[in-house]
Parts: C-alpha cells; sequence; structure tokens
C-alpha cells in the first residue's frame, strides 16, 4: 500500500519561510512524476510545482510561485520537498502531495500552511 505523509506545515507571518516534506512509503519514488498542489477555501486544488523528470532535472512552477518556491526530491530518501520562502496571505491553503505515473495516481492527507499577521 503506498502511503504519502506530508508534514512541515504550519503558520507563519508574511516574508517568512517553511520547508514542506512528503515521505513515500510503499513504492519507490523514481518511479513517479511528483508534484505539489494546494486548495484554499472555495478554490479548486491547483498545481503548485512539479518534477516531471525521474532524476529531478525537469521542474515546473505556478506564476504565482515562480522565484519563491522551489520543489525537489531525495530519491534515496524517498522524500519530495516544497521549500516556500517570501510567503504572503495568499499562499495560505492546504498542501498536498501528490506521485503520478501511467497507471497510478495517489494523493496525501495534505498539510495546512496559513501565512497571516
Amino acid at each position: 500500500q503506498v502511503q504519502l505523509v506530508e508534514s512541515g506545515g504550519g503558520l507563519v507571518q508574511p516574508g517568512g519561510s517553511l520547508r514542506l516534506s512528503c515521505a513515500v512509503s510503499g513504492s519507490t519514488l523514481s518511479m513517479y512524476a511528483t508534484g505539489w498542489y494546494r486548495q484554499a477555501p472555495g478554490n479548486q486544488r491547483e498545481l503548485v510545482a512539479s518534477i516531471t523528470s525521474v532524476t529531478g532535472s525537469r521542474t515546473n512552477y505556478a506564476d504565482s510561485v515562480k522565484g519563491r518556491f522551489t520543489i525537489s526530491r531525495d530519491n534515496a530518501k524517498n522524500t519530495v520537498y516544497l521549500q516556500m520562502n517570501s510567503l504572503k496571505p495568499e499562499d495560505t491553503a492546504v498542501y498536498y502531495c501528490n506521485l503520478v505515473n501511467s497507471r497510478y495516481n495517489y494523493w496525501g492527507q495534505g498539510t495546512q500552511v496559513t501565512v497571516s499577521s
């Protein structure tokens, strides 16, 4: 059974930083493209950042987070990260980790990020 467990969310002031982690068990991270999504109340879930290559060399970012967020993965640790800097109140949302390939699509339970003074 594949499980994705996110951690690292919390309350942070505007301009602050957080690092989200997504620990994967039950499968091998290198078999999937990986991504972070977020969903704010009343909004649809949206893609924040993704890694589409096994080596982690091909990344994509939503325009709203470019230059502030960085996605990375450690295949040896089976973990995906999202470094979030210069956080803004509009970044407030539940953040979800996603693994996908041609056969499977897995989601974590989400971690709350709240940016507020």
